[in-house]
Order: structure tokens, then C-alpha cells, then sequence
């Protein structure tokens, strides 16, 4: 499963809802805009020690910005852009769910339900 940045902002801030939903699957998996979102937040080096270690221990994989993943981002941010807001950031990481084949978990579901061919797996805090 894919994991939208939200769920682990989430945990981050010690939401143990959203801690358990992550480790109750199987396959721990982020785009590297997920990544790198996290990692921008970081205020410190100490920070961003913790963030590398939790993706470390968790053993999420991390998952690049491909091609094809930038090409159907592109698609995306066409088709839904203007219809219901499609941002770059939400198109690359619905591009990587789908170019690989897999569930994304979000709580931003509304960011999320204009693209058809995405299966997704709702957080609710």
C-alpha cells in the first residue's frame, strides 16, 4: 500500500490511529514527493534524523518519480486540474499508486476521487 503524506504527518504528531493503520499492512510503501514533503518539513537535523530513521524502521520503500509516473502526473493535472483542483504534489503521488499497480491509503480522499483508475483506501482519524 501507498501512503499519501498526510497519514504520516499524522503520526509524526502522535495520532496512534494513524500509527496502527500503518502497521497493519503488509507492504509500507511512499512516493519519493511523499519523502522528500517530510523531509522539507523537518525544522532541524535532528528532525531529519528522526524522519530517515521512522521510514528506516518501518521499512517503507520508497518509490521513484519515474517516467511514467511524471507522465500520467501530467495527465492528471490535464484532465482534473481545472474540474476539481488537481495540484502537481496529489497528480505524482496518484501517479505512482496507479503506475505501480497499488491501493493508495489517504485521509484526503476529496484530493483523490476525480481519478478513476485509483483504488484507495480512506484514513479516517
Amino acid at each position: 500500500m501507498l501512503f499519501d503524506t498526510d497519514i504520516l504527518i499524522r503520526v509524526q504528531r502522535g495520532n496512534s490511529k494513524a500509527a496502527q493503520f500503518i502497521d497493519g499492512a503488509d507492504e509500507r510503501l511512499v512516493s519519493i514527493l511523499t519523502y522528500m514533503e517530510l523531509l522539507q518539513a523537518a525544522k532541524d537535523k535532528r528532525q531529519h534524523a528522526v524522519i530517515k530513521q521512522y521510514v528506516r524502521d518501518l521499512s517503507f520503500s520508497i518509490l521513484p518519480l519515474t517516467e511514467g509516473v511524471g507522465h500520467r502526473a501530467l495527465v492528471y493535472v490535464e484532465e482534473y486540474g481545472l474540474s476539481s483542483g488537481m495540484r502537481a504534489g496529489d497528480a505524482i503521488v496518484a501517479a505512482t499508486a496507479t503506475e505501480n499497480g497499488l491501493t493508495l491509503a489517504t485521509g484526503n480522499a476529496r484530493h483523490f476521487r476525480p481519478i478513476k483508475d485509483l483504488s484507495l483506501k480512506i484514513f479516517r482519524p
